[in-house]
């Protein structure tokens, strides 16, 4: 009861309200909030701060940025949507938020833009070595038509393609990137998109923000030949797998296009079958049989590995 007037009492000022429905669009910075309801920063921001105290909000930091969004699970989040959807369709002051709101969501969108622009000759040039992308996602899906997936964890997400791809499927979808302007690129793709239910984050592959036993399905696509140990990679995206959960990794088979190393920071120049399946085995996972796409000169590898055990029932979720 407590939770609940707490809750119940940050959302009751009309800057607040205002806020949570403008968070209910996706993650926005305390920046971007204040431009759209051209109040001072200071103020801004402690609404936000009650907002999120009371659990009706979501903070993730990024860099000297904080994204705010409305919270995900708990009670709390329930009632931030009941609150959200109880706004009138025709209150003026909430269109006005949203018309903003579409004026900062385009200015993201062209930063994003532009950057894509100066780097895809560079992505273009390395795509050009392997099968048609297409044919490399087909693989990649049916390596999860068996699965059952709640909560999905994209690797090294850059522009979100992936997430783009599974986001329709999945309840929560996470795209992880080290790269703060890929962030800016994969945020407009999946505010385009539609894809509410699937966020970015900024972090580490070698240390994932999230506890053990967190996603069904984690996906580490074109991103392990850059890592400086893969194994660790590994072993960290199968920690946060639920049992019966499956990893799926794309990469390369080995090669010997050294310009990859030189001129586009590849560390590896591909992964044998044996060596793949080894850093899965080690991590306590069942490696499937790999599926190789050849090309020329590059061979593209999507081997898929699962936890053992089996997924709780919806009634045992729900019990905890």
């Amino acid at each position: 009861m407590d939770e609940l007037l707490k809750g119940l009492r940050a959302a009751a000022e009309p800057t607040r309200l205002r806020l949570l429905a403008l968070c209910a669009h996706g993650e926005l910075t305390v920046s971007e909030l204040t431009h759209i309801l051209a109040q001072s920063q200071p103020r801004v921001s402690r609404h936000l701060k009650l907002l999120t105290e009371a659990g009706l909000l979501a903070r993730f930091q990024e860099g000297t940025h904080a994204f705010f969004r409305l919270a995900e699970s708990g009670a709390m989040a329930d009632l931030a949507h009941v609150l959200v959807d109880s706004i009138p369709a025709e209150d003026q002051r909430h269109g006005l938020d949203l018309e903003r709101l579409e004026t900062v969501k385009k200015a993201r969108a062209e930063i994003a833009a532009a950057y894509f622009r100066e780097n895809a000759a560079r992505w273009d040039e390395v795509r050009s070595l392997y099968v048609d992308e297409a044919e490399v996602e087909r693989v990649l899906v049916e390596a999860l038509a068996d699965a059952r997936i709640d909560d999905l964890l994209d690797i090294g997400t850059g522009t979100a393609r992936i997430l783009e791809l599974l986001g329709s499927r999945v309840q929560r979808g996470v795209g992880l990137d080290q790269s703060r302007e890929m962030l800016s690129v994969a945020r407009a793709n999946l505010e385009a998109a539609g894809l509410r239910n699937c966020v970015v984050r900024h972090g580490d592959m070698y240390q994932l923000p999230w506890p053990s036993d967190a996603f069904d399905a984690v996906i580490v696509h074109l991103v392990l030949h850059f890592a400086e140990s893969p194994a660790d990679a590994i072993a960290e995206a199968a920690r946060v797998l639920r049992p019966g959960g499956r990893l799926v990794i794309v990469d390369f088979a080995p090669h010997g296009v050294e310009s990859l190393r030189d001129e586009h920071a590849h560390r590896r120049l591909g992964f044998a079958n044996d060596e793949v399946n080894g850093w899965c085995k080690s991590s306590g996972l069942t490696p499937a049989q790999p599926t190789h796409l050849e090309g020329d000169p590059l061979t593209v590898c999507v081997w898929s590995a699962t936890r053992p055990g089996r997924r709780k029932s919806a009634v045992s979720e729900a019990a905890e």
